[in-house]
């Protein structure tokens, strides 16, 4: 999760081109794993550091309260969030026994908080409480009650709190608009009293923001207007809880949004909400968001089962593959019926699709072709899990676990540990790179990791 766990952490961007090109503007991280969902970075981090010696450690922020939402960088600025109880200390079960689906235990009031920060030093430039009252649902023992990553355009920052509401403010933040979406509650299938809590991130793109709600009851994905938060566009999913966020990919004249799902993986026109693609018989606790490279877009979920999809972006009608897995279907390059990823999103680099799963086996995958080119296990796993989605700059990979161990990955076709890298705290989000400048978030701390 900030996505991360993210069934916690889920995450986003907004920027729907076919190839990626950098330009002044990729500074920016502006959602969960920044441009797009894309994952890579500007700059180059260090590949050692550490934090008790505070070598290659620029600053370090407290954060109040419990948040597995990622943060996002414009500028100079970077936006965090955050719940707060108002009384107590918040409960965080990590590892397996935070595995048992149980709902934490949490009592009383809390308070929904976005925060800003300067990116150069830490300091906290304003802190803005978006709600405050008894949370409408519970949380998941390793889950918060802020999973979803903001996103920002520059103009406005957008925060999701989940049933607590959408939350648009100024970048000196001065409060825009709210929106209350209903009851968000997202659980096991069958199951709406095993609360979870919500994690899906908002997309900002076009001056319109993008939400995936798949939850108990009615399940959906909408488009509002970022000036002044009304409804564009509401389209129904049939599906049941996720914890997506979903991606935006164009091909000639057609944006689409892709949604990752249970019952349906599908993408959708932006403009009318027409379905043009889909397909079933992923796991069905979904969590890694769609992952856009050119012209194909990667998807994987893992419970239950853990299937890889490359499909092409122009795909049309229904391309679930057939269970002998003898053909690949019209609109799909290549699939995998297993060593998929669970929570965290896969990421592309230099034509490899990696793959950090939560168990922290780590597969890379000739990206145009599916051919299997490396498979091994993270320095961090076995003991501990993955929640954070990996993320890249400089022809390095990032991978954090819960125990807050850093990988650091050369991304290359062999599997080449550069280091391995101690925080001293939990780390469930999924951390942001701008300008060489690796920013990741623990259990109490924003780091900022440079040389």
């Amino acid at each position: 999760m900030g996505g991360n766990h993210t069934r916690w952490a889920a995450f986003f961007g907004a920027l729907p081109i076919v190839v990626f090109t950098w330009s002044a503007a990729a500074q920016n991280w502006p959602s969960f794993r920044g441009e797009n969902g894309s994952g890579i970075g500007t700059g180059s981090p260090p590949v050692t550091w550490n934090v008790d010696t505070g070598e290659n450690v620029k600053w370090k922020t407290r954060i109040p309260g419990l948040g597995h939402s990622s943060p996002i960088v414009w500028g100079d600025r970077m936006f965090v969030t955050t719940a707060v109880p108002v009384d107590g200390e918040a409960s965080l079960d990590t590892g397996w026994l935070g595995g048992t689906g149980d709902s934490a235990k949490d009592a009383g009031e809390w308070e929904w908080r976005v925060f800003c920060l300067d990116k150069r030093t830490g300091k906290v430039l304003w802190d803005r409480t978006a709600h405050r009252g008894v949370p409408k649902f519970k949380r998941h023992l390793k889950s918060s009650h802020a999973n979803s990553t903001p996103t920002t355009d520059g103009k406005r920052v957008v925060a999701l709190f989940g049933a607590e509401g959408l939350f648009a403010y100024d970048m000196d933040g001065k409060l825009l608009w709210s929106k209350d979406l209903g009851p968000l509650n997202a659980g096991p299938v069958g199951m709406p009293d095993m609360q979870w809590g919500y994690a899906a991130s908002p997309v900002l793109h076009d001056d319109k923001i993008i939400v995936q709600c798949d939850v108990h009851g009615e399940s959906y994905w909408a488009v509002f207007d970022a000036a002044d938060g009304r409804e564009l566009l509401h389209v129904d999913r049939g599906d049941d809880p996720s914890w997506c966020t979903p991606s935006l990919v164009t091909t000639g004249e057609r944006t689409q949004v892709v949604c990752n799902g249970f019952k349906k993986i599908a993408g959708y026109d932006l403009k009318t909400g027409k379905e043009l693609w889909y397909l079933s018989g992923g796991g069905d606790v979904p969590v890694p968001r769609p992952v856009v490279a050119g012209a194909k877009v990667f998807i994987t979920n893992g419970h239950g089962r853990s299937p890889i999809y490359a499909i092409r972006a122009e795909a049309t009608g229904d391309i679930t593959p057939k269970e002998s897995g003898e053909e690949t279907p019209e609109g799909m390059l290549w699939y995998r019926p297993n060593k998929g990823s669970y929570m965290p999103t896969p990421i592309v680099v230099n034509d490899v699709l990696y793959v950090a799963a939560d168990n922290g086996a780590f597969t890379g995958f000739e990206a145009k072709t599916g051919e299997q080119l490396l498979r091994k296990r993270l320095p961090g796993g076995g003991k501990a899990t993955y929640s954070a989605s990996p993320v890249s700059a400089d022809g390095r990979i990032y991978v954090t676990n819960e125990d807050g161990q850093v990988d650091v990955m050369a991304a290359s076709r062999t599997f080449d540990v550069l280091a391995s890298n101690q925080m001293g705290e939990v780390c469930m989000a999924t951390p942001a790179i701008s300008e060489g400048l690796l920013l990741i978030r623990g259990r109490d701390h924003v780091f900022c990791i440079a040389k």
